[in-house]
């Protein structure tokens, strides 16, 4: 019977210790907002305590407000908010008296101020910390029993380490930087210093109303925070305390993704004449140690997941969630392609960090390996759920390398299928509890629908930006002294297709067109009108028209297909050979003028209504002046307009940095411009830097009159200036001949005015014929010996390096080219 009483003392002396133990533990971090909560739960669980609460005295010490509770409802009691210290609860008789109080099951019931009880039970009552001078500890136990004496020394443990919590600013005048004490009635709110630093905003800008800090929480977080802080939810009593949970929500910042932070705080119930508070802490959550069993992480990725557009933006988001809390080594992310993995993310990057069979397969930026060559892995993405393996186990080295210290391999399902895997390796020996596992398998199964929309996302992207590389010039064309490079940028904001477009067209006599335009909208009709506008204006100017006459034609055009849709373009003719310049606009942005001395200049030019508005438009042009040096910028309305600035201060924006570039390297001036691009439309962006024409070209021309002479007067005016331009006599004949055959066929065949031009530029001799008829000469394909015409063409060719028709506003313009000596 001894060794039985023995035992039956270790037993409960191991509880004690136990209850010790475990307040030790609770206790361990002084600064913990829920330590007050954690240690009550004790009372549940050492002492078999069905409810267990902390009373402590209010701001004026006549009532005893309840703080603190844990368990079952305190209604199911009868218990109150709060009792009177002057009253004759057993409470305030523990207070006063500063000792235990312990009723049987009926004593609650006689008690006066303890309220209708509903069920049997025994109510113990205790002071907390004797040394503070205030507080009880209120137990209840529906043990048929009571508490016994194990039971008894249990509590008085748990009522000497409960902790008072921090008193609010009313009662100290001061308030610790990361707290805040919330008045539940008014709204009004006191914080530290760190919290409104954690929100980014100013002591001087606060204003003290709690829908401040709520205004600047990120939309979806809300409703959980306002569950917090409104309090006509449930009365304070029913309240579970803000300190069972860490809460987590986000605030927005003025830049960059939103920060995370973590409330915790404890509801102060009011009483006669005071308001109930709730005080507590925010702490900016990437700062704070978290078990791999919160909640708040799955919650993170799935925002983080949600916001990915494409599939290395989901790998990314994998690895911030998973690889730190986790303490992984390296983590990879790929997708199953037939018998592939495309791997999308590697974390290390560099390749030597990883297997042998990695680094075989590395290629531009991301290796592809073959699934067959790791059995295992093909196992675990046949059964579709999460395999980990511990240090140790035997496995192919492809696998055993990326974690020899423990691997988990994750299948990512998605719509009945494998969307790909995720690879977790640690190189020491690492255990996997229960949470981890669960953790894992809440990442998969997010990670997968996230990487089956990012790859239908990337696939439909790179749809829409190959059909809009297909509507845009290839490349631009070599110009003759100047250099041009272009940009385009689609939107970010969906994957329709946009109406931006540029293009440069070269034009005879050197000169070259340059064209910005947008369509109104992001769609397939509207990229189907960019095309069709941009092959009409190329169209129209290889014509020979003027700029107001070219972008009159196209309006006229847009108006004509009774599109529902319109178009902004601006239009410069450029003169490579005088520095001069013709500006056409169509309710588009005007172009910048970057100055050869760092000056810019917004060309306040004359602009029409957009294409497809009027019919009857009137286009002004405007003459720009371009030295040798100068830079020349179109734009569209995506780069320099956004939702925080207008077109105007957008407009000074990008002139203020052309005027910081160096034009001498026009591709990194382009990409410096397109670096702060909002990308919520599309932009587009068009450079040219005018450099002058080493040798300009000799030119004269003739007005060919309808006389028997005709023929004979061009030849003597052609010979004229060939001596002129000091021409070998030996070099004369064949460009008279050629000037005699070109010119009778215009006379011959046609009707209407007749003009020769002559240009001479680095000896090639251009020999020019233009007539009011549209239809081009036709090479004959056999001649008879006895037929008397249709050799002119044919010595035309032979004579000539090169030859060929140009439409020239409703005529033609016949030209041959020769080389002569140097």
């Amino acid at each position: 019977m001894a060794d039985v009483v023995r035992e039956g003392a270790a037993v409960r002396g191991t509880r004690r210790e136990r209850a010790e133990v475990a307040l030790e533990t609770v206790m361990a971090d002084p600064r913990a907002p829920d330590r007050l909560h954690r240690v009550i739960e004790q009372a549940l669980v050492l002492a078999g305590a069905a409810f267990a609460g902390v009373y402590l005295p209010g701001d004026d010490g006549a009532v005893l407000c309840l703080a603190e509770s844990a368990g079952l409802p305190r209604t199911l009691y009868g218990l109150r908010d709060g009792y009177p210290v002057a009253g004759r609860s057993p409470l305030a008789e523990a207070h006063r008296a500063r000792r235990p109080v312990w009723l049987d099951p009926e004593g609650p019931a006689a008690a006066p101020e303890a309220g209708t009880p509903v069920r049997h039970f025994q109510l113990a009552a205790l002071p907390v910390c004797p040394d503070s001078g205030g507080g009880c500890l209120l137990a209840v136990s529906e043990n048929p029993d009571g508490f016994d004496a194990e039971d008894r020394r249990c509590l008085a443990l748990i009522a000497n380490a409960v902790a008072l919590p921090v008193p609010s600013r009313a009662a100290t005048g001061e308030l610790p930087p990361d707290a805040f004490s919330l008045v539940m009635e008014t709204g009004r709110v006191e914080v530290g210093d760190a919290v409104l630093e954690l929100f980014g905003i100013g002591r001087d800008e606060f204003d003290g109303r709690v829908e401040t800090l709520l205004g600047m929480t990120v939309p979806e977080d809300l409703p959980a925070l306002m569950s917090v802080v409104e309090a006509d939810h449930m009365s304070i009593g029913d309240r579970m305390s803000v300190g069972d949970r860490e809460l987590e929500f986000r605030v927005v910042q003025p830049s960059g993704p939103p920060k995370w932070l973590r409330l915790s705080g404890r509801m102060v119930p009011g009483g006669e004449g005071r308001s109930a508070l709730l005080v507590g802490t925010v702490a900016d959550a990437s700062t704070l140690r978290s078990d791999v069993t919160d909640v708040a992480r799955v919650q993170r990725l799935a925002a983080a997941l949600a916001t990915a557009g494409t599939v290395k933006d989901v790998g990314q988001a994998v690895v911030t969630a998973l690889r730190k809390p986790l303490q992984a080594d390296r983590i990879a992310l790929a997708e199953l392609e037939n018998d592939r993995l495309v791997v999308t993310v590697l974390d290390p990057p560099e390749p030597e960090v990883w297997p042998e069979l990695w680094r075989s397969e590395w290629r531009s930026e991301w290796p592809d390996a073959p699934v067959r060559a790791m059995p295992t892995l093909a196992s675990a993405l046949r059964e579709g759920r999460a395999q980990i393996w511990p240090a140790g186990t035997p496995l192919e080295p492809a696998l055993a390398d990326v974690g020899p210290g423990g691997l988990a391999v994750l299948p990512l399902p998605a719509g009945g299928r494998m969307a790909g895997a995720c690879l977790i390796g640690w190189d020491s020996p690492h255990e996997f509890g229960a949470d981890e596992r669960a953790l894992l398998t809440a990442s998969a199964g997010l990670a997968g629908q996230a990487l089956m929309r990012a790859h239908a996302f990337d696939a439909e992207h790179e749809l829409v930006g190959m059909l809009q590389r297909a509507l845009l010039p290839r490349r631009l064309p070599k110009l003759p002294g100047a250099v041009a490079v272009a940009r385009y940028l689609p939107t970010t904001a969906g994957l329709e297709l946009g109406g931006d477009w540029y293009d440069v067209i070269p034009l005879p006599e050197n000169r070259v067109a340059l064209v910005i335009g947008d369509v109104q909208g992001h769609s397939a009709a509207a990229a189907t009108l960019m095309g069709q506008m941009r092959t009409a204006l190329r169209a129209y100017a290889a014509e020979g028209h003027t700029p107001d006459v070219v972008v009159s034609h196209a309006n006229r055009l847009l108006m004509d297909m009774e599109s529902d849709l319109f178009a902004t373009c601006c239009y410069v003719d450029v003169d490579m050979e005088e520095g001069t310049a013709w500006c056409v606009r169509a309710g588009h942005l005007p172009p910048i003028l970057r100055h050869t001395d760092g000056s810019t200049t917004v060309v306040e030019a004359e602009g029409g209504p957009p294409l497809g508005v009027v019919t009857q438009a009137d286009f002004p042009m405007t003459q720009l002046r371009l030295q040798p040096g100068t830079l020349l910028a179109l734009t569209t309305d995506g780069l320099v307009e956004s939702a925080e600035a207008d077109i105007d201060e957008g407009m000074d924006r990008l002139a203020h940095g052309l005027a910081q570039s160096d034009p001498a390297h026009l591709g990194l001036v382009a990409d410096a411009l397109l670096g702060n691009a909002h990308r919520s439309d599309d932009v587009a962006l068009l450079l040219m830097r005018y450099d002058g024409m080493e040798s300009r070209p000799l030119r004269e021309s003739w007005t060919v009159w309808r006389v028997p002479e005709a023929v004979r007067h061009a030849r003597r005016f052609t010979r004229r200036t060939l001596r002129a331009w000091e021409v070998a006599p030996d070099e004369m004949d064949a460009v008279l001949l050629v000037v005699s055959e070109l010119v009778t066929n215009a006379l011959v065949h046609t009707d209407g005015q007749v003009r020769m031009d002559l240009t001479l530029v680095n000896h090639r001799f251009r020999v020019a014929v233009t007539d009011a008829s549209p239809r081009s000469p036709v090479k004959p394909t056999s001649i008879g010996w006895e037929a008397t015409g249709g050799r002119g063409i044919l010595l035309v060719e032979a004579m000539s390096t090169a030859w060929g028709t140009l439409p020239v506003s409703g005529g033609k313009q016949v030209w041959a080219d020769l080389a002569l000596a140097e």
